[in-house]
């Protein structure tokens, strides 16, 4: 499809003011409080389309995506530069992809790239305890090596141990449950929402010391619901006839050596979340700090180092590809475009058009409600994008870190919580959700849809959060 005439003068005009005006004409934000809700049509429209386009064009989505991604992004710039002007719509593209998109991306492809330079040797037979087995492993790993990480490491593993069994698609779905999201819930490498609370002062250990109770709970439920589940598909089910990857003896790692690598992505991020320099860069209005810089040059290179020495043998015995981390990037580069109004919306707190939800989490005494912190956190985070969702309910609670981590540590352990474990309610709540569901497919394994994933995490999660509520929040 061609642009239009005026279409392409909005987007010659876009360039132009990019190219040619000073930063200070970026310095603005939206102002949400003016916005009408209308602006979050295109949101809704990719959420949309994500859910519904598999289902009904699956091989137009599957071609097209990307276009559409695209396409939605543009239905929120093109008429927000005609009504308020190119240079603030100019401003809120580069802040959408320098400050925010680009970071994201970089730290979510080293993970996949080296995470996908470790081959996990040996076939295990994919029983019951073994896989319940990995999922415990996986979300102790998951808050140690980020959800991202552990995820891409076990889910290859994870399907080979199953590949002869013939229902093996709730395996994935609690993974993604356990791995891709709860597990992560104790420390800032776990979550990026947890990583921007230790940019703000957060004490690292903050999260373990006081989300512990609420994650041991969520995981062990979930270990023992996914291990009953499993038994009773694995003793009613007839395995075929042959299994393509027969076992053998032992465990053994190839590619071990991205297991430095590993650690020198930690090492980065945790370097930029303490590393204090005034230094830094003006990118049309949007502020690149020199730590941020050194950490995505840094992992730009460990993705190219990875690379380069992981034998090629590792990757093809992982079968590893880059589809799934260009599905995820594209879709989320049309996320985080389009989310951009419903944050500032948001971020307009009571007096905006999203003013009841703010208004929700305060008591009538104006003390915050953790319980209702925890449920407007987590809904947010289960359709938006959990980091900027941290930072609004994080902010709305009073953001000083001091005060968040004693006098009112509940709330704050009610909004991390919320963030991290309802990432789990949605494919789209949580990156790594997205890729582990199109490794799992590229495998074979036929996933739930959007509404039949959600049908899971409804029918098993949100009971379990009501019950978190009432021991741990009220």
């Amino acid at each position: 499809m061609k642009a239009s005439g005026s279409t392409k003068s909005v987007l010659r005009s876009l360039a132009y003011v990019l190219l040619t005006s000073p930063a200070a004409a970026f310095a603005d934000e939206i102002d949400g409080a003016r916005l009408s809700v209308w602006w979050s049509v295109p949101f809704a429209g990719m959420l949309l389309s994500i859910a519904l386009m598999p289902l009904l064009a699956p091989a137009f989505w599957h071609h097209h995506y990307g276009k559409l991604a695209a396409a939605w992004g543009l239905a929120f710039l093109l008429p927000f530069a005609v009504i308020h002007g190119a240079p603030l719509a100019g401003a809120q593209l580069v802040h959408a992809l320098v400050g925010e998109y680009i970071p994201f991306v970089i730290l979510l492809a080293a993970l996949f790239a080296v995470s996908g330079g470790i081959h996990i040797r040996g076939n295990l037979r994919g029983s019951p305890r073994l896989n319940t087995a990995i999922l415990a492993v996986g979300a102790v790993l998951a808050s140690l090596m980020g959800t991202t990480g552990a995820s891409m490491l076990l889910i290859r593993p994870l399907i080979r141990a199953n590949d002869n069994r013939r229902h093996k698609a709730h395996v994935i779905v609690f993974f993604i449950f356990i791995v891709s999201n709860v597990g992560g819930a104790l420390t800032p490498l776990g979550d990026p929402p947890l990583f921007l609370g230790f940019l703000k002062g957060v004490d690292f250990t903050w999260t373990l010391r006081n989300i512990l109770p609420e994650t041991l709970f969520l995981t062990g439920i979930l270990l023992v619901l996914f291990y009953l589940l499993d038994a009773w598909y694995f003793r009613n089910e007839d395995l075929l006839p042959f299994d393509p990857t027969p076992d053998t003896r032992g465990i053994a790692f190839e590619g071990a050596i991205n297991f430095w690598l590993l650690g020198g992505v930690v090492f980065f991020v945790l370097l930029s979340g303490v590393w204090k320099s005034k230094l830094g860069f003006d990118v049309f209005g949007t502020e690149v700090g020199l730590p941020g810089l050194v950490r995505d040059v840094a992992l730009v290179a460990i993705i190219l180092l990875s690379l380069r020495i992981t034998p090629p043998r590792v990757h093809a015995a992982n079968q590893f590809g880059w589809g799934p981390m260009v599905e995820v990037a594209k879709l989320f580069a049309g996320i985080f475009v389009t989310i951009v109004p419903v944050i500032a919306m948001l971020k307009a707190g009571a007096g905006g058009p999203f003013g009841g939800v703010i208004s929700a989490v305060t008591r009538s005494d104006g003390q915050p409600d953790p319980a209702m912190y925890f449920w407007a956190t987590g809904i947010l985070s289960s359709f938006l994008d959990n980091a900027p969702t941290y930072l609004v309910f994080f902010n709305t609670a009073g953001g000083d870190p001091q005060a968040l981590m004693t006098t009112y540590a509940t709330t704050l352990a009610a909004i991390s919580a919320g963030a991290v474990f309802m990432g789990a309610n949605t494919y789209i709540g949580n990156a790594p959700n997205l890729m582990v569901k199109a490794i799992a497919e590229s495998r074979g394994v036929r996933m739930p849809s959007f509404f039949g994933y959600m049908l899971w995490s409804g029918g098993i999660l949100v009971p379990l959060f009501v019950i978190a509520t009432f021991i741990f929040l009220r």
